[in-house]
């Protein structure tokens, strides 16, 4: 690894070939692929290496969930289901998260960066023009990072709260508290019905709290999925106890010494321990410096396939601050592209030659996978039927019950979902699936490699599902296309 240091004037600037803002598995991974290529690399963070993920999102929240489906199986399940009866131990839960965020704290995550001989700088930092990054330190100093070939912007997004009356007074939750709450609040209030807010509401609601949801237009539950996983998530946290309204509208927020009143529109009020929202995220780029560089603070950086911003030839946004995807596992596909791209160029290689195409980051295009970890748990990848029709193909919907499916049918008693996968009719492949029931999270890599391989039909039916396992809804979806 190659820094500088300079006399006793210019000792806290140093030089690298990349410098990184941000340390989640994004940054991670891009300095992990940079250094791969032969570069040096610094890092910097002002909270804790790991990142959103880590300690406030995918790992805390999965943990949180993972308890709630797995009993909820074992209850579909004859000779095991009187076992099982019994409400969740909510503090062995919530040790459990703890454990999987280490607590909060870092050290693990700070190993690996070191391992791969990354230079962790902590703190805030800010651009400062071109290649430049200026890092404000826990105790204030000043220290400026120069880049010889890139900056990669990795600072993620952040939960947007609402500015309603009593809003900041309430102190609301946000996916952050969501996560990392040390106790069952007796009453949730759930502002929101994309994937945070449900999954928030299954894991709570199992853990004993008295959830309503909040949805303010009248689309329901996870409206960027096909309309029946909404429909089957809101179907079974009914059943389970919650309370999901929609076409409601939140207007004021007040908590006194009892808890929090929400009033709608319309004056209708509720009366909670918690109010959780979750009604979107915006870019965490508005206090690093955008303006030294001719952008816009608080602005998505739009970013071509190797995620270099759009007229910048050293500057890269790379993860949910592009917005193509803001999704983890998106994040570090992307981090890969990123970093062999800048390692590349960095060697004076053209990184916009046909022979770069696999390395270039067009999955974030068209074969997004994502799960949505409730009960029953929602799969997806690629396009939804209404979002292909707007594009213009020539489309067919097929679907399929899942529990017709003899796999499902020994997995669970009264096994309920629903398999779709669209079809393009011109190729006559797959352009978009989805897996709606208990245990469908191991299907969608399947559905991944046949829409991003874009596998004929005709392939597809020599692809054979092992018997009996729920897998066997494929050749049930090919059967069905055939008629």
């Amino acid at each position: 690894m190659t820094t500088d240091a300079g006399n006793e004037e210019d000792r806290t600037t140093r030089a690298y070939d990349v410098v990184v803002l941000g340390a989640g598995p994004v940054g991670e991974n891009v300095a992990d692929r940079a250094r791969a290529g032969g570069l040096s690399v610094a890092v910097v963070e002002a909270e804790l290496i790991g990142g959103e993920c880590s300690y406030w999102a995918c790992m805390p929240s999965k943990a949180l969930l993972r308890p709630v489906t797995a009993r909820a199986d074992a209850r579909r399940v004859p000779g095991l289901r009187q076992a099982v009866r019994g409400p969740l131990d909510a503090p062995a839960v919530l040790a459990h998260r703890d454990d999987y965020t280490s607590h909060w704290k870092d050290d693990g995550q700070v190993g690996w960066l070191e391992s791969i001989g990354a230079d962790i700088h902590r703190g805030h930092g800010r651009l400062a023009g071109e290649k430049r990054v200026v890092v404000e330190g826990p105790d204030g100093a000043l220290t400026t990072l120069t880049a010889r070939h890139a900056v990669a912007v990795c600072t993620g997004t952040r939960a947007v709260v609402p500015d309603l009356p009593g809003v900041a007074d309430a102190r609301p939750w946000t996916s952050r508290e969501a996560t990392s709450a040390q106790s069952v609040p007796g009453r949730l209030v759930v502002v929101g019905g994309g994937v945070v807010g449900v999954e928030m509401a299954t894991a709570w609601q199992a853990l004993g709290s008295e959830v309503t949801v909040l949805v303010r237009g009248e689309e329901g539950l996870l409206p960027r999925m096909e309309p029946f996983a909404g429909e089957l998530v809101r179907e079974a946290l009914e059943a389970a106890g919650a309370t999901v309204r929609t076409g409601a509208s939140v207007s004021a927020v007040h908590r006194d010494a009892a808890g929090v009143t929400v009033t709608l529109d319309g004056g209708d009020t509720l009366r909670a321990d918690e109010i959780l929202f979750a009604v979107g995220r915006a870019p965490r780029t508005d206090d690093i410096g955008l303006d030294t560089v001719g952008l816009e603070p608080g602005s998505w950086l739009d970013v071509d396939d190797s995620c270099r911003v759009t007229g910048s030839d050293w500057l890269y946004a790379v993860g949910d601050a592009n917005h193509r995807a803001l999704l983890t596992h998106q994040g570090k596909y992307q981090a890969r592209v990123a970093g062999d791209a800048i390692a590349a160029r960095a060697r004076g290689r053209a990184v916009d030659d046909a022979a770069w195409g696999a390395h270039s980051a067009t999955a974030d295009h068209a074969a997004v996978p994502q799960v949505v970890f409730t009960d029953p748990e929602a799969g997806s990848v690629g396009a939804t039927l209404a979002e292909a029709e707007r594009a213009g193909r020539r489309v067919r919907a097929v679907d399929y019950d899942m529990g017709a499916v003899a796999g499902a049918g020994l997995y669970a008693d009264g096994y309920t979902g629903r398999a779709r996968m669209v079809v393009d009719l011109d190729t006559e492949t797959l352009v978009g699936v989805t897996f709606v029931g208990p245990g469908v999270s191991e299907l969608v890599h399947s559905a991944t490699v046949a829409v991003v391989g874009e596998v004929p039909i005709d392939r597809l039916w020599h692809a054979v599902p092992s018997y009996p396992t729920i897998s066997e809804v494929w050749l049930r979806l090919l059967e069905t296309y055939r008629g």
